[in-house]
């Protein structure tokens, strides 16, 4: 094993959120000789953020795949293996470098089960480290997912931690339906414990992240340790938010945000994609629907501009931060 992969967990580990990515897919591998992995650089480099370090060693070249620069070919690959029984999990290296892909994806992966009448399934995982806060140059910092949330026939998840990102990643690939796999890239460093005994969550439960009673903080992914942070500075001031981490973007567990809005009678939805038709949009008419007579404010948003993604040196002006939020949720109780 390379020294610096991770081993399968055996025990309670503390482990970063990328480290977390490795384990689960070195178990998803020894359970299931079907399962490959497929990208840019995954191999002998073990990835651009080192999330597959050490599994082309242990697994070989036939099942740990480095691949041309070419992710329509990438993804196009990886549905024909699906189709002859394979269980394919594709890394698309940057969100920005999904878009060749893209007709693949929608088009192909999304529409074969229906095309079929059932017949067919693609279980695909298709990876993409998504979001900014890295510094990074164009086309590393995207938040592209309400753009797959919208298509059917496709499952987008998005893991704030280690141990979802350990028990998602098996269950995006256990399932027979594609998964896009949204992985927070400034939250792979991240430490959090992993407890291989411990009882997954279905793959598309939201989750109660911290209990609140005056409103309710709802997001997925990066910005989830942003709204705990927020609710911890709110209790300062005497105000109790509930933090929902709604873990998937499609399907969404509309349910255990209604329960959640109708205790707290206030939502402020954050993500880091553009408020412009994002993912907010559509919880945001939804809850408003399940929940007109409980709201005492109307659903409030907090995200990125509608706008292209800034030079790094503007990024933390782009970004929803603490401040942000907070403003949002004075907005709200103020009504």
């Amino acid at each position: 094993m390379a020294a610096t992969g991770t081993a399968p967990v055996a025990a309670v580990q503390k482990l970063p959120v990328a480290k977390a990515i490795n384990a689960s897919l070195r178990t998803a591998m020894e359970n299931d000789p079907k399962v490959l992995i497929m990208g840019e650089d995954v191999g002998k480099l073990g990835g651009v953020f080192r999330v597959t370090d050490g599994l082309q060693k242990d697994f070989g070249e036939d099942r740990v795949i480095d691949t041309p620069l070419a992710e329509s070919g990438i993804v196009g690959t990886a549905i024909g293996l699906a189709l002859r029984g394979y269980r394919p999990v594709v890394e698309i290296q940057f969100d920005g470098f999904v878009f060749p892909a893209y007709d693949q994806i929608v088009t192909q992966l999304a529409k074969m089960h229906a095309r079929a009448l059932g017949k067919i399934k693609l279980p695909v995982v298709i990876r993409i480290p998504y979001g900014g806060g890295i510094g990074a140059v164009e086309h590393h910092s995207e938040s592209p997912e309400t753009l797959f949330a919208h298509v059917a026939g496709l499952k987008c998840v998005s893991p704030s931690n280690a141990a979802d990102a350990y028990w998602m990643m098996q269950q995006a690939i256990e399932s027979d339906d594609p998964v896009i796999f949204f992985e927070p890239k400034r939250r792979y460093w991240d430490k959090g414990e992993v407890d291989p005994s411990a009882i997954p969550a279905p793959l598309h439960s939201a989750k109660i992240a911290r209990q609140g009673s005056a409103a309710t903080l709802a997001a997925y992914g990066p910005m989830v340790k942003v709204c705990l942070e927020a609710a911890a500075a709110a209790e300062e001031e005497g105000n109790s938010l509930e933090v929902v981490d709604l873990r998937s973007m499609s399907p969404i567990d509309f349910d255990t945000l209604q329960r959640s809005v109708e205790k707290t009678r206030r939502l402020v939805l954050v993500h880091e994609a553009a408020v412009f038709l994002g993912t907010g949009a559509e919880i945001a008419a939804r809850i408003t629907e399940r929940c007109f007579y409980h709201l005492e404010a109307p659903v409030l948003r907090v995200g990125g501009f509608h706008a292209p993604y800034p030079p790094a040196r503007l990024e933390d002006e782009y970004l929803p931060n603490l401040d942000r939020v907070l403003d949002a949720v004075d907005r709200a109780l103020a009504y």
